[in-house]
C-alpha cells in the first residue's frame, strides 16, 4: 500500500503516523517501597471508564496493594490527556524520514538496532515489523516483538509532537516557513536515493545502504548471571 500523499508543504491534522493511532503510556510507580513498571499501548478513542477497569485488573492480577489502583488511573489518564491536548492541531508529514533507534533488554534478549521511517507513511505497521524482526532473526522470546512495536510507537509519538511545535513556529514566522519548506523538500528526495526498503512497505523502514554493515541489527541472548549483573548496573545509574 503506498503512502498517503501528503505534502511537505501542508500540514495535516495531529496524528501518530500509524495504521493505528495508538498512545504509547508508560508507568513508573512505587508505593510503600513495591514498584510497578510498564509500557503498553491505549487506544484514546476507548471510553476513558476503560481506565480505572484496566487499574484494577492489573492490581487484581499483579497483587499489588489497593492504593496503585488509583496511582496507575491517574497516570494513564494523564498521558490520555496530554495527547488528546494535540488532537486538530496542525503538523508536517510529508517526505520525512525519521531516525529510530533500539536498544532495549527483554528479558534475556538485548536488541540494539537503528534505522530510518518513513514519517510521511499513515499506513505504517510497528507490530508487523516487530513481528518480521523476530522471525527474520529468530528472536522466541514473545516479549520481544511488543517491546519493539513499543518503542517505535513511542519515538513517532515525541516525532510527532515536535512536527506540531515546528508548525506553530512556521506559522509564526515567514522566514522560518521558508527555511522549513526548503529543508523538507530539498533534503528527503537526496536522502532517499540512497535508501533501501527493509521488511516491506508496510513497515516504512528503509536503511542506508553505507550504514549496513556498521549498523546491523544486534541480538545478544544473555545468561541470568549477565541479566542480574545488568539490573545492579542499571540500578546504580537510577539513583
Amino acid at each position: 500500500m503506498k503512502p498517503l500523499p501528503y505534502s511537505s508543504k501542508v500540514p495535516v491534522k495531529f496524528k501518530i503516523p500509524t495504521a493505528e493511532n495508538l498512545v504509547p503510556i508508560r508507568l513508573d510507580i512505587e508505593i510503600d517501597g513495591q514498584r510497578y513498571r510498564d509500557g503498553f499501548t491505549w487506544n484514546p478513542a476507548d471510553p476513558d471508564s476503560e481506565v480505572v477497569v484496566f487499574a484494577k485488573r492489573t492490581v487484581k492480577d499483579l497483587q499489588l496493594p489497593p492504593a496503585f489502583i488509583t496511582q496507575i488511573a491517574q497516570s494513564i489518564q494523564s498521558q490520555l490527556a496530554d495527547f488528546r491536548s494535540y488532537e486538530g492541531q496542525d503538523m508536517y508529514a510529508g517526505e520525512k524520514l525519521v531516525p529510530i533507534k533500539l536498544d532495549l533488554r527483554v528479558n534475556n534478549t538485548l536488541i540494539k538496532d537503528q534505522f530510518l521511517w518513513d514519517f510521511n507513511n499513515f499506513d505504517s505497521d510497528p507490530e508487523e515489523f516487530a513481528r518480521t524482526f523476530c522471525r527474520e532473526l529468530e528472536i522466541e522470546d514473545p516479549e520481544v516483538g511488543p517491546a519493539i512495536a513499543y518503542a517505535i510507537r513511542e519515538q513517532l509519538y515525541e516525532i510527532a509532537i515536535q512536527s506540531v511545535t515546528s508548525a506553530r513556529e512556521i506559522r509564526l514566522s515567514k522566514k522560518g516557513r521558508r527555511a522549513f519548506e526548503y529543508t523538507s523538500a530539498s533534503k528527503a528526495p537526496g536522502i532517499s536515493l540512497d535508501l533501501v526498503k527493509y521488511f516491506g512497505p508496510k513497515n516504512s523502514v528503509v536503511r542506508k545502504r553505507k550504514d549496513w554493515d556498521m549498523f546491523d541489527p544486534i541480538v545478544d541472548v544473555l545468561s541470568n548471571e549477565e541479566v542480574v549483573a545488568l539490573q545492579a548496573r542499571e540500578e546504580r545509574n537510577a539513583r
